[in-house]
């Protein structure tokens, strides 16, 4: 188990990268031009815009992260080759901690793994938009921990 720890400028390239190797594993709906458009989003703007918390191994090294605005959970990205070691589990209560039992999040509704992942969790689904944040068309599922 990694220790959780809050964003730091040095860590920015790694980030990206993790983002970009969990988003190459996990969201397959994606062309090669989509998944380029979002991340000079990730590296330009999104990691410097909301609250952003990193689990690192014991030497470091970023394992995942999640990225908060308030009680919405923007981003929630794992390092593919650790996935299913508790990661995610522990970043999300981590945030629970930080913001309460009211997190919501919106997750791709073509990512069939991370809406299973929140729903162990406990969120349940709230409503749905047919365009995502940057008005593309990869419908959004919100979803919001229920407790």
């Amino acid at each position: 188990m990694g220790q959780i720890t809050a964003y730091r400028e040095e860590d920015h390239d790694h980030l990206v990268e993790l983002w970009y190797r969990a988003v190459r594993e996990t969201h397959a709906f994606l062309t090669e031009a989509d998944i380029a458009f979002y991340r000079r989003i990730v590296d330009e703007q999104a990691l410097k815009h909301v609250e952003v918390w990193v689990e690192k191994d014991d030497s470091g090294v970023p394992l995942g992260f999640i990225g908060l605005d308030g009680s919405m959970v923007e981003m929630l990205f794992v390092d593919p080759d650790r996935h299913g070691q508790g990661i995610g589990t522990r970043l999300l209560r981590y945030a629970e901690q930080l913001k309460g039992s009211r997190l919501r999040v919106d997750v791709n509704e073509q990512n069939d793994g991370a809406y299973a992942f929140y729903q162990r969790y406990g969120f349940v689904r709230t409503g749905r938009s047919e365009l995502d944040g940057s008005g593309r068309p990869f419908p959004l599922l919100h979803l919001e921990l229920k407790r």
